[in-house]
């Protein structure tokens, strides 16, 4: 693997890029409205309460819309690779922009059903996403 520009990691958003070690795809949550937050912030949109908690999703989503990348943007990157905006069946409006992996790039297709695949990069676990295996 192509040695990928990481995130910076802080209090805030730790638990998204830490949580892969669990296995564990995370967000900000707000009990008071039950609204999903990414990416993190210091209070909930919706209903303005502070009091949030961290909450693991499902893991499982479906893409949204995707792209086929070319362009070698860094050295050493391999392409092709699938772009993709992915929506959690938790809340419609959860969505990330990942890769898709372990998949036949002719294969991936609008409202596939996929699932959270980590890949550890010095301790930040990059939730990228994969087909579902039946």
């Amino acid at each position: 693997m192509t040695a990928l520009p990481l995130p910076e990691v802080t209090n805030e958003n730790r638990h998204f890029w830490e949580g892969g070690a669990k296995n564990m795809l995370q967000f900000l949550y707000c009990p008071a409205c039950y609204y999903y937050l990414h990416p993190p912030g210091p209070v909930c949109p919706r209903c303005f309460e502070r009091s949030l908690v961290v909450k693991a999703a499902s893991g499982k989503a479906r893409i949204v819309s995707f792209s086929i990348n070319h362009q070698q943007w860094m050295p050493g990157l391999a392409v092709p690779y699938a772009v993709a905006i992915v929506e959690l069946p938790e809340q419609k409006s959860l969505r990330l922009t990942t890769n898709i992996i372990n998949c036949e790039l002719d294969d991936i297709h609008i409202g596939m059903s996929v699932q959270v695949a980590f890949q550890e990069v010095e301790n930040v676990f990059l939730p990228m996403f994969e087909p579902v295996r039946i």
